[in-house]
């Protein structure tokens, strides 16, 4: 093999190692990357079931807050369901 060849053979074998070299630290950082993207998903799901279940505990309250009034205060309770309704139904004419 002719000098010239050889260091184009040895040039070849250097970018190919080289290139080799970032393909695999790519690939490391990717991976980590990925990881991570995984880890915050998993964290967000977490987060919103909490969301939801609050949500429910305080839906819950409400309608048995409410519940408790209108067993307490049952004509008070027509009166406002009355009030409720005819508002309504003027805001819903006017539009």
């Amino acid at each position: 093999m002719s000098k010239a060849a050889s260091e184009k053979h040895t040039t070849t074998d250097s970018l190919s190692e080289r290139a080799h070299e970032s393909v695999d630290q790519i690939a490391r950082t990717a991976g980590k990357g990925g990881k991570r993207i995984r880890d915050e998903a998993a964290g967000a799901e977490a987060r919103a079931r909490q969301v939801g279940r609050n949500a429910r505990d305080r839906s819950d309250e409400a309608l048995h807050s409410i519940s408790v009034f209108v067993q307490d205060n049952p004509v008070t309770s027509l009166g406002v369901a009355f009030t409720a309704g005819a508002l309504l139904s003027a805001l819903k004419r006017r539009s």
